[in-house]
């Protein structure tokens, strides 16, 4: 069985490997592809600048050469650990994307485990007797939390609780202060991502749950005298968690589309903001590394769902396994 494991995750890890380097080339294409570099920054806030200098300044930077011959040059220099630096920052890429990874961690960390720990029991609550009014009324939090947008309800959240409360700051980490303000300054970024995680989560558990509870074994459990707790959480719960894993391993990828949305309008320097300024920059190495950083979480996620399928129920087995 572990060397079953260990074959699976290599096959995934080098299944991996090729989605990067694909990733890459489509990233790079597409950057490359939008109007202006950053010779052209150069020029509007030089205007002295000849033309002559900017042949000089493209071929410095390698902007006279094709766009493949830039990508091939740009994958061996990264092959080798050089990722380059970033021309907003004036410094190496990853020593700039350091911070801002540590700040998304923790918004999409609290935000996803609070996410679970909601949705699962509530699911669990509503799956227990549906249509009494616990059902409906935890339906109605779920379809409100998938319904909103996540600007609006952030933008509501500011308004609510930044403007005519004055209960939280609308924007910023607030770590200059200590560790209080530092969780003040978290709370409505966390708040948006987690309602709007939830919601999705919660109708998934629910459908699971009461598909679970239809199925003959549990008939048979609980013609055996176990009680009802017991048979919703010792036996439906797990076998229920099947879907729901897959909904959490995509889950992960869009919480952090989600993430660059409220990143935003929370002024949260973290990655989502990152890839945004450094796009709208051109700074192409960071937009670069940043977006290849979003696709690594998102296959690693889904790495650890496959991993938990076989974990749940022994009855799957990985790779090629017969």
């Amino acid at each position: 069985m572990r060397h079953t494991v260990l074959r699976f995750i290599a096959s995934r890890l080098l299944q991996t490997a090729l989605v990067l380097l694909a990733m890459s080339f489509v990233v790079y294409l597409l950057i490359g592809l939008m109007p202006g570099d950053p010779i052209d920054l150069m020029i509007s806030g030089n205007p002295r600048l000849t033309p002559d200098d900017v042949a000089r300044l493209r071929a410095v930077y390698g902007l006279d050469q094709p766009l493949w011959s830039r990508y091939l040059a740009w994958l061996g220099s990264a092959l080798s650990g050089d990722l380059g630096a970033s021309r907003l920052f004036a410094r190496p890429v990853l020593e700039v994307m350091g911070p801002f990874l540590v700040n998304t961690c923790v918004l999409m960390g609290v935000s996803f485990v609070l996410s679970i720990v909601i949705a699962i029991p509530l699911g669990v609550w509503a799956a227990r007797k549906p249509g009494s009014l616990a059902d409906r009324g935890i339906n109605a939090f779920a379809f409100a939390g998938i319904s909103m947008p996540v600007f609006w309800l952030g933008l509501m959240l500011i308004i609510v609780f930044s403007v005519l409360l004055s209960w939280f700051p609308a924007s910023g980490t607030g770590r200059g202060g200590g560790w209080f303000d530092a969780v003040r300054s978290l709370m409505l970024p966390v708040i948006t991502l987690t309602i709007h995680e939830t919601g999705v989560l919660l109708r998934y558990t629910r459908s699971a749950m009461i598909e679970t509870m239809r199925q003959d074994f549990i008939r048979a459990i609980r013609a055996k005298g176990a009680s009802e707790s017991w048979v919703m959480w010792r036996h439906a719960l797990p076998n229920a968690m099947l879907p729901v894993v897959t909904v959490i391993a995509l889950s992960f990828g869009g919480l952090f589309s989600g993430a660059l949305v409220t990143e935003t309008i929370f002024a949260y320097p973290g990655m989502g903001r990152m890839i945004y300024d450094s796009v709208m920059g051109n700074d192409f190495n960071l937009a670069l590394i940043g977006l290849l950083l979003a696709t690594v979480l998102t296959l690693a996620a889904n790495l650890a769902a496959d991993l938990l399928y076989a974990w749940l129920d022994p009855r799957i087995r990985l790779g090629d396994d017969r």
